[in-house]
This record gives C-alpha cells, structure tokens and sequence, in this order.
C-alpha cells in the first residue's frame, strides 16, 4: 500500500520572509497541539522566530495543513554544519498516515543539500509515541538535553 502523497509547501523563503501568509495562518492550530504556550500573536510570533533564523514548511492535503516543520540551520562545534529541527508535529487527526514521515523525508533532503550530516531535535520526555516514530524512522538517542529556568 502506498503512502499518501501529501504538498511540502515553505511558509518561508531562506531570508526568513513570510511568502505563504495563508498557510501560515491556517498552521496555527496544528502549531498549537504540540505548543500549547505560543502567544496569542501567532503571525507576530512566528515572525520573530523567523527573524532569529528558523524556517517553516507545511504538509498539505486539500488546502488544509495536516502537518508542520520548523527548523534552523547553522554552525556549531560539535556538528559542524547543524540541521535542528525545532518542531515537528501532524495534526491529530491525521496521524498514522505518514504526514510525519513525509515532513521527516523533507527535512533529510533540506539538511543534505545544507551540507549537514545529522538531522537534529529534541522530545519531551513525556512523548512516548512521538519517541517511537523517531525510532522508527532511524533516530537515537545521543545525550540529555538539560535545561535551567532564570525566570
């Protein structure tokens, strides 16, 4: 059985300018089941956070955004050239029809034409089927992500 074909589509271009506001828009809901927290601004937001260089595609199917990527490329010292992907998440219900993959499929080929050879994230420790699509699709765990609150 073939999986579905689903349109990549950037929200943005690689300056970090906004070329598909519509879809940007109608990602927020998706946005939100996996970030909760975003402020109620999510166009402003997300502008911001392109600013500080993140990028953003969506997964398509009829015009409706079944799923989202967001991700940042840059140099570090311990990978070198970095593919970081900030977010990743299928709207739920769409998930188990290889939106995930497909987005994942794109962020591979984005991170290889970058000259990246890792695909980087992170996943709260409490996201246990997320864990096993990361699994499944090739990922490991390779350190702990520590984190200290200065508010």
């Amino acid at each position: 059985m073939s999986e579905p074909a689903f349109r990549i589509i950037d929200i943005c271009n690689d300056a970090g300018h906004i070329v598909e506001p519509s879809l940007l828009t109608k990602a927020e809901s998706v946005h939100r089941q996996l970030r909760q927290r975003l402020p109620q601004n999510y166009v402003e937001c997300m502008r911001r956070v392109f600013g500080f260089g993140a990028r953003m595609a969506v997964a398509t199917e009829n015009d409706n955004v079944v799923g989202l990527v967001v991700w940042r490329c840059y140099e570090d010292t311990h990978d070198g050239i970095k593919f970081y992907v900030d977010d990743l998440v299928t709207d739920e219900a769409h998930r188990s029809r290889g939106v995930g993959r497909t987005l994942t499929t794109y962020m591979q080929d984005r991170a290889k034409q970058a000259g990246a050879i890792n695909l980087v994230l992170d996943s709260g420790i409490q996201r246990h089927l997320s864990h096993k699509f990361y699994f499944r699709e090739g990922f490991s765990i390779i350190a702990y992500n520590l984190k200290k609150s200065l508010a």
